[in-house]
């Protein structure tokens, strides 16, 4: 016969030691609502500098810091629906240059 496992911390966590509720934030202005849309519509309303002013660090940040405070209250298709924004959002910040400092390769000119 096999013992019962038990987790080594029994209690149910409450509102005063979950450190994600303590967490007060200015850095993006996402309107209301933004995070039950879509993926695109996500990735495109934080990719707008009115929403993310202070660049593409914050925008990614807004977006992990979202689905960390909702924790296992997210069903898994909403959980997957915000992971595909972050990807879309990555790819965007890739591919506009926003947020990096890294020069950008010189390119070559072919004869």
């Amino acid at each position: 016969m096999q013992k019962k496992r038990t987790k080594a911390n029994p209690r149910p966590a409450t509102k005063s030691n979950r450190w994600i509720a303590k967490v007060k934030t200015d850095s993006t202005h996402p309107p209301a609502g933004l995070f039950t849309k879509d993926a695109s519509t996500i990735a495109h309303e934080l990719a707008s500098h009115k929403v993310s002013p202070k660049g593409a660090g914050s925008r990614m940040r807004m977006l992990s810091y979202f689905i960390n405070r909702a924790g296992k209250g997210l069903s898994r298709g909403r959980r997957a629906e915000l992971e595909r924004a972050k990807t879309l959002l990555s790819n965007l910040i890739a591919n506009s240059g926003s947020g990096t400092h890294r020069r950008s390769p010189t390119r070559h000119k072919t004869k």
